[in-house]
Formats: C-alpha cells, structure tokens, sequence
C-alpha cells in the first residue's frame, strides 16, 4: 500500500505563485518516477510534469518555463513549483507515483487524491 498526501494548492491570482507538494509513504521498496496531473474544469486529466528516478523531466508545453518539477528520492517526495499563474492553471492537481511495494516484484501506479489550485483574473 502506498499512500500520497499533496499539500500546498489553494487561491492565488494571476501571475503569482504556488508550491505543491506530494509525500509518499508506506511499504515501499522503491520508486521508479513522481509526477503531477491536472484536471481542469469540464476537461480530461492531463500530463503536467514527470521525472522518473534517472532524473529524466517531461513537461506539457503550456507550462514550460513557468513550472518546474523536482524531487527528493530519500524522502520520496515531488515537488512542483509553479510561477506565473494563468487562470487556466486553475485545476484539481493529483500526483502521480510508480512504485514497487516490499512484496511486489512488479512496478504500480498510485495517485493522490488532489488538491485544488484555483487562479484568478
């Protein structure tokens, strides 16, 4: 079982800026890469950001340049920094985990359960 706790969403206006943070936690034996997700209103959930433990980083072309996504594989947390909010940023964010359990011997995907980051005009 692997748990993920986001924090770090809530109200801002445009141009300013947010912190998000995702902690997993529970029987891990190791993870293979952390990523952010969003769901904008009345939209599919989307790719934002994915680094995998190789350090490799992916990021949707709409927040390029303003979102940076890091992590701290010993304390099995993401990070992702988010400047120069648009009101279309405003989303429920999920983070993303694939990891191993202690009994697994194959790689799951796991996700939070969101926060919402909400920008205004």
């Amino acid at each position: 079982q692997v748990q993920l706790v986001e924090s770090g969403g809530g109200l801002v206006q445009a141009g300013g800026s947010l912190r998000l943070s995702c902690a997993a936690s529970g029987n891990i034996r190791s993870i293979n890469a952390m990523g952010w997700y969003r769901q904008q209103p009345g939209k599919q959930r989307e790719l934002v950001a994915t680094q995998n433990r190789f350090g490799n980083i992916n990021y949707t072309d709409s927040v390029k340049g303003r979102f940076t996504i890091s992590r701290d594989n010993a304390k099995n947390t993401a990070y992702l920094q988010m400047n120069s909010l648009k009101p279309e940023d405003t989303a429920v964010y999920y983070c993303r985990a694939d990891a191993l359990l202690t009994s697994d011997s194959g790689l799951r995907n796991y996700w939070g359960r969101g926060t919402q980051v909400t920008v205004s005009s």
